[in-house]
């Protein structure tokens, strides 16, 4: 098990909000950050920092599958999301916005945006998912021939955070490709976790975000396919292609690609170690708590289990467990604290008490397998105490 500090020992089961930083990636951080400058100036120290971060884009472009131009570095997966939504739609001149129900809220949010500003001068189009939370590419090919001539752009997940679900991506491409709108897929939660091919999707842009690998916070990357037309949504010293601005972060990109680098050589081994703890968990949960089921299912991420137990507010799970020295989420990490039903449970068919009542347990590099039986041992308790505190709030009128 991790350590969280000297006083208790902690399972760390929330890799899909973040993952501890690989120690090469670390090594690589501090050994950039103590001898380069930046990468815009001119001379040595600004040269010796332009070939460290080049060296990382061609060891990224490497390992996802498109060119070396093709990277456009950015502080992460949101920021690459909005730059991808409205960026491309900006420069489209088309007004319809097509997005997966199931989406990120930086792809949702963005799409909102375009919809409510300028006096509400685009269209959002939600693409259903099946009951795994896949969009289809029928529904994408339906949306196509209803306003090919006006979409926009078409945004939908590579694998999601919440269920781990995996969309045929490039399926839901080839179904609006005649129509002539870009392609976004967030592909913030598999970099790294199963096989890439930027170019193989034929999408337009694809995000990433380097804490999701065992990089550092605050880096990530869009790819922006070189016949794509994107608009910048920021603007200062024409960095990254003109697309956006500021002072490339070298020490965040070099470890970036380093973890990247690691990743990808363990990435097989490390899919199978994972989907077998991940089916361990999964199977002692629904023998350990009554009721419980596991949502998502099929193709998907070997790292991620989704599980829903009635009766339960997720919240209060959330908290049982942590006492108890498990650390796991309601969903994703970037909407904790608001106290709203999964938006990923909902689009897939779950009622609302259902939304409310599920966790997202998540696997990493450094889970082992007494983290895993951790959590089983301490979800059955758990959720009884969760269950039983309900009953009593809905007794004394405290909720409805």
């Amino acid at each position: 098990m991790s350590t969280a500090s000297q006083s208790r020992a902690v399972s760390y089961l929330d890799h899909a909000a973040t993952t501890p930083m690989r120690p090469a990636a670390v090594a690589a951080y501090a050994e950039t950050a103590a001898t380069v400058g930046n990468a815009s100036s001119l001379h040595g120290s600004g040269r010796r920092a332009r070939r460290r971060v080049e060296e990382a884009r061609e060891s990224l472009a490497e390992h996802l599958g498109c060119r070396p131009s093709e990277v456009v570095f950015t502080s992460g997966g949101t920021e690459s999301d909005n730059l991808a939504v409205l960026g491309q739609v900006a420069a489209s001149g088309r007004r319809v916005v097509a997005v997966g129900a199931t989406e990120h809220h930086s792809v949702l949010d963005a799409a909102d945006h375009l919809a409510s500003a300028r006096g509400g001068s685009h269209e959002v189009r939600v693409l259903p998912v099946d009951p795994r939370g896949e969009v289809t590419a029928d529904s994408a090919r339906a949306l196509a021939g209803d306003v090919s001539t006006d979409l926009a752009l078409v945004a939908t997940m590579l694998a999601n955070n919440e269920v781990g679900t995996v969309t045929d991506v490039a399926a839901v491409a080839d179904a609006v490709r005649a129509t002539g709108a870009a392609v976004h897929t967030d592909a913030v939660q598999t970099v790294g976790h199963l096989p890439v091919d930027f170019a193989g999707l034929g999408v337009s842009t694809l995000s990433l975000s380097a804490h999701k690998f065992g990089g550092p916070l605050g880096v990530g990357a869009l790819l922006v396919d070189r016949r794509a037309d994107c608009l910048p949504v920021g603007f200062g010293g024409g960095q990254e292609r003109d697309l956006r601005s500021g002072s490339v972060d070298v020490p965040g990109v070099v470890a970036m690609a380093t973890a990247l680098e690691e990743a990808e050589r363990e990435r097989e081994a490390e899919a199978r170690r994972l989907a077998d703890l991940r089916d361990r968990l999964i199977a002692g949960v629904l023998e350990a708590v009554p009721g419980a089921t596991s949502n998502g299912g099929g193709d998907r991420l070997p790292g991620i289990a989704n599980l829903t137990f009635p009766g339960c507010s997720g919240e209060s799970l959330i908290l049982l467990l942590d006492a108890a020295g498990i650390e796991c989420s309601t969903g994703s990490a970037c909407t904790a604290g608001v106290a709203e039903p999964s938006h990923v449970l909902l689009a897939m068919g779950a009622d609302e008490a259902a939304a409310r009542s599920s966790l997202r347990l998540s696997l990493g590099h450094t889970t082992t397998a007494d983290d895993v039986d951790a959590a089983i041992a301490a979800l059955g308790p758990a959720a009884e105490r969760a269950r039983v505190a309900g009953l009593g709030l809905l007794r004394t009128g405290a909720v409805s």
